[in-house]
């Protein structure tokens, strides 16, 4: 069954919020120095440049938890994109 704009921009608003409570976030991926050397990196891309930051025991978890926001954050920017689109389409009938 189709949904109306307003249901649509209804989804969209929860959506949004979704969106901002995922928003403590951190880019890239946690990874271990390797079996001679005990500890974590925080590894990502900048400029086209590998860049890896020291992660304190401490901050190991919490790290964790924003590096996993970031993935959740980038999927619920897709479904946003989609449902743009579809409001997009419906308003222009």
């Amino acid at each position: 069954m189709a949904k109306t704009v307003y249901e649509l921009q209804q989804q969209r608003e929860m959506l949004r919020q979704r969106i901002v409570d995922n928003l403590d976030i951190l880019i890239g991926s946690v990874s271990t120095k390797g079996p001679k050397r005990p500890g974590h990196n925080l590894t990502c891309k900048v400029d086209g440049v590998t860049r890896s930051r020291h992660i304190r025991v401490q901050n190991l978890e919490k790290v964790r938890l924003m590096t996993a926001r970031h993935q959740t954050l980038r999927q619920l920017l897709h479904q946003l994109s989609d449902l743009n689109w579809k409001i997009l389409t419906l308003q222009s009938e």
